[in-house]
Parts: structure tokens; sequence; C-alpha cells
């Protein structure tokens, strides 16, 4: 599931083309912390799940691969 996760994080910056230090800035954390985020090397914090789960316009199931088709929040 994890392994989901990170390509999820992936992807989504990419089909939106994004850097991952536009993200970061989003974030208000440095590119490269969220650079190990993407990577699996660092856990990411829950209220950064959150944010980017609203920023993306999906679900936390889609963002931790429980679901495989992009839900939209309402």
């Amino acid at each position: 599931m994890w392994l989901y996760f990170y390509q999820r994080l992936r992807g989504l910056r990419e089909d939106n083309d994004l850097t991952q230090k536009q993200v970061a800035e989003i974030l208000k954390t440095a590119r490269e912390q969220y650079n190990k985020y993407e990577l699996g090397k660092q856990e990411i914090p829950f209220h950064h799940v959150i944010a980017l789960a609203k920023f993306y316009n999906v679900s936390i199931d889609y963002l931790a691969g429980i679901i495989d088709t992009p839900k939209k929040l309402i």
C-alpha cells in the first residue's frame, strides 16, 4: 500500500505539471523534504496529506492507494 502512496504523490504532481519545489511551497516545506516524501524516505505528516488531498481535489483513500479511481472531494 505505501508504494502506491508514494507513486500517487509523484503521479499527481506530474499530472498537474508541477515541480517538487512548487508542491513543497504549497506545503510550506523544503523541496528536499518533499523529495523524501515522494521517495518514501521520510514519512509525510498527516496534515500534509490532507493539504495535498484538498489541493489535488482527491480523496485520502486515493492518495493512500486504497482505491484506484480518484474520488473528488465535494
